[in-house]
């Protein structure tokens, strides 16, 4: 079976991931790159890779299977629907877009194309997620009563001046949709379909920004469950949580660490899940740290779905549920 060929447009640092994982994987090849600063490729790369500053000459150029589409938020509407309209299958990074209504553009142009969107969201690989999921789906733990959502993380200076779109509100969109996007999909991949919001948010520590800092929702699955949704990314100097706590009938669980990377706790009626404690999976980027880097997985998957062997992890679908969710929760305040 012939090689999945790949190409990457946005080479800052999640596209950095992306061609890693590309390059490392055995079924896949690396066949284009794609940045408006084409400094940012690394030699070697550019002396055994097509580098374009442009999407459409790429496109043109080079036979590519799938576009993975790393750019700024406000571009993913644009780049995945030309790299759709071009025939190519797309990775599109999270946010999917910055609206439902793109969206549903996207999700059009996929299907006159008759190709794929693969949305990002990376976390649904952690391993305490799926041990959870699996309680879910078994319906080990009965009726859940309660959801309790930390996400406490630092974004410093540094990071909103390493590139000029973070903290534009109308090109970044707000922590719901660059920092916290994550957990709103482990939240919906875990519970379904969410009924009312109401929530605040405040600027507390980020004035230079257009965009808050933190927040509070209290919310309601179409199950009954009452979620309690806390973010900030006001945490002293680092991260501190990404946490999942879950009351329910049989069982109370809490997936924690600052990446939703462990089991912290667990009582649950004639079940055990495994001790769970990953610490060397995280996003590193120096200055502050993202969530965990679980690519290599989102690359698998695609090669694996193209080739017949696996479903799509994260469809298009369930990424406009996520922008869905976020508009609520904005709208609620």
């Amino acid at each position: 079976m012939s090689k999945i060929k790949f190409a990457v447009v946005g080479i800052g640092n999640i596209g950095k991931r992306h061609v890693q994982h590309v390059l490392s994987h055995p079924e896949a090849d690396l066949v284009g790159l794609c940045d408006i600063n084409l400094d940012k490729i690394e030699s070697h790369l550019k002396e055994s890779t097509p580098c374009f500053n442009d999407l459409n000459q790429m496109l043109s150029t080079v036979n590519a299977d799938v576009i993975n589409v790393c750019t700024p938020n406000y571009l993913h509407q644009l780049h995945t629907i030309t790299s759709l309209n071009a025939g190519t299958h797309v990775v599109c990074e999270k946010p999917m877009a910055m609206s439902s209504i793109e969206c549903d553009h996207m999700i059009h142009a996929a299907n006159e194309s008759s190709k794929t969107i693969f949305v990002v969201k990376q976390n649904r690989y952690n391993e305490p997620v799926q041990q959870v999921k699996k309680l879910m789906e078994e319906h080990i733990l009965g009726d859940v009563y309660f959801i309790n959502i930390n996400c406490f993380w630092n974004r410093n200076e540094y990071y909103y001046n390493e590139s000029s779109w973070r903290g534009k509100k109308h090109l970044d969109g707000g922590c719901l949709f660059t920092q916290f996007s994550h957990f709103i999909d482990i939240l919906y991949y875990l519970f379904g379909e969410i009924s009312t919001v109401q929530g605040q948010v405040f600027n507390y520590n980020h004035a230079y920004t257009e965009v808050e800092d933190t927040g509070s929702f209290v919310m309601k699955t179409t199950s009954g469950a009452l979620v309690n949704f806390n973010f900030s990314t006001c945490s002293f100097e680092k991260n501190m949580e990404g946490a999942f706590t879950i009351l329910a009938q049989y069982g109370t669980v809490k997936i924690g660490g600052q990446y939703l990377n462990t089991i912290e706790y667990q009582h649950i009626k004639n079940t055990q899940l495994p001790a769970i404690n990953i610490t060397a999976k995280s996003n590193d980027y120096g200055k502050y740290q993202g969530s965990m880097s679980n690519h290599d997985r989102v690359i698998d998957n695609v090669v694996k779905t193209l080739q017949g062997k696996e479903k799509v992890m994260t469809n298009a679908l369930d990424g406009k549920k996520v922008v869905e969710i976020i508009e609520r929760m904005y709208a609620s305040i």
